[in-house]
C-alpha cells in the first residue's frame, strides 16, 4: 500500500527501511552521499527537511513531514492489511 509522505507524494511502505530524523550528522552524511549519487528524492518542496526515509532499492527520500507522523501513517496502513485479510471458514 501507498503512504502519504507529503505534498500529494506517496511511498510504497513496504518498500520502506528506516525513517530517520534529518537533524543527525549521520544523516546529513547520507543526504550529501546520495545527492552525489543520484539516489536522492527531495519531496519537500522546498520546506525544512524534518525526514530521512532510506528505502529497499537504496533510494534516500527526504521529507517535510515529522519522522513520527510517516511511521504513524505506515503502522496504519499495515493494520489495514490485516483488517482486510478476509477470515478463513470451513464448509460444512
Amino acid at each position: 500500500m501507498f503512504v502519504n509522505i507529503g505534498f500529494g507524494n506517496y511511498i510504497n511502505s513496504a518498500q520502506v527501511v528506516s525513517v530517520s530524523r534529518a537533524d543527525s550528522a549521520p544523516m546529513k552524511r547520507l543526504i550529501g552521499s546520495a545527492r552525489e549519487q543520484g539516489i536522492l528524492v527531495d519531496v519537500t518542496q522546498g520546506r525544512k527537511t524534518k525526514s530521512v526515509i532510506t528505502a529497499m532499492n537504496g533510494q534516500v527520500i527526504l521529507s517535510a513531514l515529522m519522522p513520527e507522523t510517516i511511521t504513524d501513517r505506515c503502522r496504519a496502513d499495515h493494520s489495514e492489511k490485516i483488517q482486510e485479510k478476509p477470515e478463513e471458514t470451513e464448509d460444512e
